[in-house]
Formats: C-alpha cells, structure tokens, sequence
C-alpha cells in the first residue's frame, strides 16, 4: 500500500506494512504503533527487533526532510514519533520524540551498523518538537527545534552499507499497548545547509 503525501514521492511501508493516514485538508500524517513494536539491534546483546512500522520514499542524493512531531497522551516509556532512514535490518536510523523512562519527553537518536548507538539528547518540555533529517555526501545528520526555524545540531554519521536507503516517518511502542503519533509541516527540500553546526 502507498500512501501520497503532498511535496513528497509516494510512500511505501519498510519493513512491514503499518497503519497511517494522511488528512490532506490540515496537512496532517497520522501514525499508530502497535503494542510491543520498535527498531533495535540491542548492544548488550538482547534479542534485534524490527516490527515498527515506516512510511517511507527512496531517499535522495541530497535533502532535508522536516516535520513538526506530537505524540498523543497518556504516553508510555520509550513510545515515539520518528524520523527514519532504512537501508535493511543492520543498517538504520532514526531522531526521535521519545518517552524516557524518567517520565520526560526527549530527543533520542539511534544509529544502527550492525548494533544500536542509542544516544538522548535535549529534553523537550513543549508538546512538540521539530525533527530533521539531512543527507549531504556520504553522510546523515539529525536535528531538532522548538520551532522548525534555529535548529540543534543532534548528531552527524554515516551508515556502512551501499545499498539504496530510504527515509520517512516512524511510530513506536515498545513497551505500551499502542502509540498514536501526528507529523505536520512537513517539507522535503532538495539541499543541505552549509553549515551542519550553525543552526540554521
């Protein structure tokens, strides 16, 4: 199933279909996660689990994918609307508005090459947050805003593998019976910044 999305390609489910729908008239895309589904490759060596769901497209030579993400409550440890790319299950990657067990909303990355980096970044005390994903060269960088306008710089890396990637949208719920998450102003521009640090 695709799904078509205004200024984006169409979208296709990786690696298992999932469940989305996308409201034209508020620009609005609506993921729900099912009980129990994540990506991880864990590093302490527990079992690999990769029964989320991503709406994605083939991602390009060069870009920047940007959504405004808020997850409805009440919201369980580790639940989170994702930015993801995808190449297979031991090369991934995904920003995310995530659940800590803390009981806070954070932006948490996790980049996969064989086994998962997993690394939090900066608290979010709003009920939304701004993730983007850039491709530039060889490499993928992650960042965050409040505002989808001065962005942190989250993390920069590269994934080793040269199969063809794709990006998109992602919901989980490792541990809750089910997470609904909504992406809005979304844009995909065709460049990345200059400057990967200086917030722009």
């Amino acid at each position: 199933m695709t799904i078509d999305l205004a200024g984006l390609p169409p979208l296709a489910w990786v690696p298992r279909d999932g469940e989305g729908t996308y409201h034209a008239e508020r620009g609005e895309l609506l993921l729900v996660a099912d009980a129990g589904v994540d990506w991880t490759n864990d590093s302490l060596g527990g079992g690999r689990q990769h029964r989320a769901a991503a709406l994605s497209f083939p991602a390009p030579a060069e870009f920047n994918l940007v959504a405004r993400i808020r997850v409805d409550p009440p919201r369980t440890t580790f639940d989170a609307g994702a930015l993801a790319v995808w190449v297979d299950e031991d090369h991934w990657a995904k920003v995310c508005f995530e659940w800590s067990p803390a009981g806070q909303a954070m932006v948490v990355s996790v980049v996969t090459n064989d086994w998962s980096d997993d690394c939090n970044s900066s608290l979010v005390t709003a009920a939304e947050v701004w993730l983007r994903i850039t491709r530039t060269g060889p490499a993928w960088a992650f960042h965050a805003s409040s505002d989808g306008v001065d962005w942190q710089f989250v993390r920069l890396f590269r994934l080793a593998s040269r199969q063809d990637a794709r990006v998109g949208f992602l919901a989980q719920a490792p541990l809750g019976d089910r997470c609904v998450v909504r992406f809005d102003q979304i844009r995909l521009t065709g460049t990345a910044p200059a400057d990967l640090r200086d917030g722009s």
